[in-house]
């Protein structure tokens, strides 16, 4: 009987264990061109499951970020005062490595646009 049990037990399939998110906290160097504009940001991630935190900005000026990662899109956004506005910055990628996000930028209610490349500092 033992045995009959055991036999079934090999059969019997497995379960698929779901995949983790792909991890992109710590910190990033983001070199971004807005419009014709370039800018370099210096942002740190904090991930859980899939929504993102942290800052972004200028050390003496950070802006805190919320975001997801979802599979290999990871996107982020935060928002900035210019000019007596409120701008928001929204950032969409695909990682391209563990250690590379390539995406576009898109800045509201403005409607600029551009593209981005963050790499992971180690």
């Amino acid at each position: 009987m033992k045995r009959l049990l055991l036999i079934a037990l090999a059969m019997a399939p497995t379960v698929a264990v779901t995949a983790q998110p792909v991890s992109v906290d710590g910190r990033w160097e983001v070199n971004a061109n807005v419009g014709g504009t370039a800018s370099d940001l210096d942002c740190t991630f904090t991930q859980k499951d899939t929504e993102l935190t942290g800052n972004c900005g200028l050390e003496q000026a950070p802006h805190a970020i919320t975001g997801k990662v979802d599979g290999k899109t990871v996107s982020w956004q935060f928002n900035t005062p210019y000019e007596g506005q409120t701008l928001t910055a929204v950032y969409s990628g695909t990682l391209e490595s563990p250690d590379k996000i390539v995406g576009t930028v898109d800045v509201q209610p403005i409607g600029v646009s551009g593209d981005f490349t963050a790499r992971r500092v180690k």
